[in-house]
């Protein structure tokens, strides 16, 4: 059976989710990781957008955002219920706010020298906004949705890692403490680790690369 192949990138957050999801559904693609500096042309041509994830099925759709990928491999298989039919639309609700709310104020944080109308204390107020309002959710859980990682951790928190890393010193220092325990928990769990290991820049022709590995 031909397997899907994943256009990906190891540090985008979008990618990460979608690695995310695809190792939990116990599905295998051919990965090819891109350069979002240099971008193959195979990959602009079968995405012009030229963003990562991309995934192309076996019957030729292309799924070119991460939640559309990350939908499809839950459908295929689920096996850890990171996607509960109870909880499902309140957790796809949480992840869209995130993109829509919160990694707007991030990448105006992370990328500060590329806003200079901004004010980074009023970014930060906004950011944190959201923040806090994971961090209440989390006062009386281990996760989000309660004591197991479901769709919504792995689909918010590669952004509040990203977040986080722009000044790590000052974001362990915050009051959101259930979110930085959650954090730190995510990214010392083996579930990260394990989607974060190092390829190669993929070039046409290159022996085909299986992700994850069997």
């Amino acid at each position: 059976m031909t397997l899907p192949i994943l256009y990906s990138f190891r540090r985008c957050p979008y990618a990460m989710r979608a690695r995310l999801a695809i190792a939990a559904s116990g599905q295998q693609t051919h990965l090819r990781e891109i350069l979002l500096r240099d971008k193959a042309p195979e990959f602009l041509e079968t995405s012009p957008k030229g963003t990562v994830p991309v995934l192309v099925l076996a019957d030729g759709t292309v799924l070119e955002e991460s939640l559309d990928v990350m939908d499809w491999a839950l459908a295929q298989s689920d096996p850890q219920n990171l996607l509960p039919a109870d909880s499902a639309d309140k957790m796809r609700t949480l992840v869209s706010r995130c993109d829509t709310e919160f990694k707007p104020h991030l990448d105006r944080y992370k990328y500060a020298s590329r806003h200079p109308e901004m004010d980074v204390e009023i970014t930060l107020k906004h950011a944190t906004e959201f923040l806090n309002e994971l961090d209440a959710m989390l006062a009386d859980t281990s996760f989000l949705f309660g004591e197991t990682r479901t769709y919504a951790d792995i689909g918010i928190a590669p952004f509040v890692r990203q977040f986080a890393h722009v000044n790590r010193v000052w974001f362990l220092g915050q009051p959101y403490k259930n979110v930085i325990n959650w954090y730190s928990d995510f990214t010392g769990s083996t579930a990260f680790s394990d989607i974060m290991k190092k390829y190669p820049m993929w070039v046409a022709g290159d022996e085909v690369t299986v992700f994850p590995a069997s």
